[in-house]
């Protein structure tokens, strides 16, 4: 298993947390259990002593060792109206049971976009899990570095915590598809080229933005014509309504994914411009938002149901301690042409 776990005969444990901590076994105990009769300041300080020695809980360790809990989690950090209402989780969690579906192993689901009590952190470091997948991460989330070293990971996305900067992770290059997306537009002969991003504490809205850029740049065009957004659709449409209250000449629009494109469409329609004729635009992940848009999407595709499958397939394999798990693994895109652009 490549994970940064000691052997288990050199794992800390809860004694020396109680002696790094200055306070009893059983006060750790209840810690680590989640026990609500702790005060915050001694779970503070019993806490720094765990994060300190990396400690493990032991039920963790044995099913580590021994016997495996046979559940994978799935983390998510993000509200349940994103979770469900983005066609990009469907696929990659189809990819995900895809394949678990050929092994012993269920899936467990967390999503949570706050989490103030730490309990997704507490939840995975206290052997409830085998391992977890992680997607949808962004800068802030705090959590990450908790886990990091408590227990295999796999992230579907590059990971945006420094403290997971060598993790194993499975992406698309969103730079590169970005790119492709604004070359065809100017290739197109369009010249006043807006985008719509998504938030830039996420590394594939950071990713797609530099290959908008990119191409920008290349193409001796300027980038002033940017609004950010969130991958909503309602994000999206009040973006857009921002950027033709600032630039009205824009011809063209590159949008960071299909949902948020849905919202363009509907802004850019109520406003009067036609598309493709006024103003073109390519969207981003070849959802089924793509088609089902009011005018289909010219897009670009990423395969995000293999990214799932192969999330799941890195993992199970550092489970079985397969020295060969590749460390990072990027896919490539596709561009799509229909009737937006």
């Amino acid at each position: 298993m490549t994970t940064d776990l000691a052997p288990a005969s050199r794992l800390p444990t809860l004694e020396m947390v109680a002696a790094a901590a200055g306070v009893s076994r059983a006060t750790v105990s209840r810690v680590v259990n989640g026990s609500p009769k702790v005060r915050p300041d001694v779970q503070a300080v019993v806490q720094s002593a765990i994060d300190q020695l990396h400690y493990v809980p032991n039920r963790a360790a044995r099913s580590l060792v021994n016997r495996r809990t046979q559940v994978i989690a799935l983390v998510v950090p993000e509200n349940l109206a994103m979770f469900f209402g983005d066609p990009y989780f469907a696929a990659i969690v189809q990819g995900i049971t895809r394949r678990l579906d050929a092994s012993d192993y269920t899936l467990n689901l967390l999503v949570a976009a706050s989490d103030p009590g730490n309990k997704t952190m507490r939840y995975l470091r206290s052997g409830n899990v085998d391992g977890a997948l992680i997607v949808s991460h962004h800068t802030g989330d705090a959590f990450v570095a908790g886990i990091v070293g408590a227990l295999p990971l796999v992230f579907g996305g590059r990971p945006s915590s420094e403290a997971a900067a060598d993790a194993y992770y499975v992406d698309v290059d969103n730079t590169a598809g970005a790119a492709d997306a604004t070359r065809y537009l100017v290739d197109a002969g369009r010249r006043r080229i807006g985008a719509i991003t998504g938030p830039l504490d996420m590394p594939a809205g950071q990713d797609r933005f530099a290959g908008f850029t990119n191409a920008m740049a290349a193409a001796g065009l300027e980038t002033d014509a940017v609004e950010h957004a969130d991958f909503t659709a309602a994000g999206a449409a009040l973006a857009t309504n921002r950027l033709l209250d600032r630039v009205p000449d824009i011809d063209s629009l590159f949008v960071a994914s299909d949902l948020m494109a849905t919202g363009a469409l509907e802004v850019l329609r109520a406003r009067g411009r036609a598309v493709p004729e006024d103003v073109a635009v390519v969207g981003f992940d070849d959802s089924p938002s793509a088609v089902s848009a009011s005018v289909p999407l010219t897009t670009i595709r990423q395969p995000s149901e293999e990214a799932g499958y192969l999330m799941a397939d890195g993992l199970l394999r550092l489970l079985s301690s397969d020295p060969s798990v590749t460390r990072r693994t990027i896919l490539p895109t596709t561009f799509v042409r229909r009737a937006s652009a």
